[in-house]
């Protein structure tokens, strides 16, 4: 089940990541960054309603610990989120995308030291494999292209996302299953409604302090903001289902496959074509992928 729901996870962040750079001809990086926590927010707690209120669901009972990992993991996405934006705006989304995807063995790092989940030798193995596809496709022609890159700013903002989503991953693990034994979606839905509100009211705050004419932005925009929020609520829920249903390293390493997915509708729906190299990357993220979950 994590399987497809991580798949889905993946195909909306496509989606939402296309939208949100988009806005960037609207707004600032960081206004643009806030659109996902200020329309997904209220997305999260309606679903909250609904499924708490309205249906009765247990309501899990969050643990005092629960509360700075969850606040932190959202902090960190904040960051990350920026960062991403931030890489885009400096160079090209190819080249903050490879070093974004540091993510998959940050991730594994984290949750080892952390969280006392360490993969198998092999799955570490896996895991690099599927970097590497990932570099090679974002430099098709000469893989050592991206680690000549790697003290260009725009590189270095895209290490800074990769760190602050795997960090965001891990915490957002960690949180879920503090909250017990319960139903993996309502664990799922407390932990990201809970996340989303702290987003909310901290990078509410910091535009509110500095940029209040950006913020009024954008719900003058709305109409290009809301399928950001929708975007980003369903895949966010996705991701927290994910991670609550087996470890966080499975689960970012699987989400790579949202390159190959961009990389087939390109060539199936868009007709652009690809070289035997980028098709040969492509089938090394898949490689790595599908080693993680069967040997990590």
């Amino acid at each position: 089940m994590w399987i497809l729901i991580t798949l889905a996870a993946a195909t909306f962040q496509i989606l939402r990541t296309a939208r949100q750079h988009e806005l960037r001809r609207m707004l600032p990086v960081v206004p643009a960054g806030f659109v996902r926590y200020a329309y997904g927010f209220p997305l999260a707690a309606v679903a909250s309603l609904v499924t708490f209120g309205v249906f009765g669901s247990e309501l899990p009972l969050p643990p005092t610990h629960f509360w700075p990992i969850i606040a932190g993991a959202g902090i960190a996405q904040i960051l990350g989120t920026i960062a991403l934006l931030q890489s885009f705006q400096l160079r090209d989304f190819a080249i903050g995308t490879v070093y974004v995807k540091t993510e998959v063995i940050l991730v594994a790092v984290i949750s080892a030291v952390f969280l006392g989940e360490a993969m198998q030798p092999l799955g570490w193995v896996a895991a690099l494999v599927c970097m590497s596809g990932v570099a090679w496709l974002a430099s098709p022609h000469k893989i050592t292209d991206a680690l000549k890159m790697i003290g260009d700013p725009a590189a270095l903002m895209g290490l800074a996302a990769g760190l602050g989503f795997a960090v965001a991953a891990a915490g957002i693990h960690a949180a879920s299953n503090s909250l017990g034994n319960g139903p993996a979606w309502n664990r799922a839905l407390l932990t990201l409604t809970v996340m989303l509100g702290i987003q909310t009211l901290v990078n509410g705050a910091q535009l509110v302090a500095s940029d209040r004419s950006s913020l009024r932005d954008i719900f003058t925009n709305w109409r290009a903001a809301i399928p950001v929020g929708v975007l980003s609520a369903a895949g966010s829920a996705c991701w927290a289902v994910a991670v609550t249903l087996t470890t966080a390293t499975r689960v970012r390493t699987l989400g790579q496959v949202e390159l190959v997915l961009a990389f087939a509708i390109s060539a199936i729906w868009l007709r652009e074509r690809h070289t035997r190299a980028e098709y040969a990357a492509s089938a090394l993220v898949l490689v790595g992928v599908i080693g993680v979950i069967a040997l990590g």
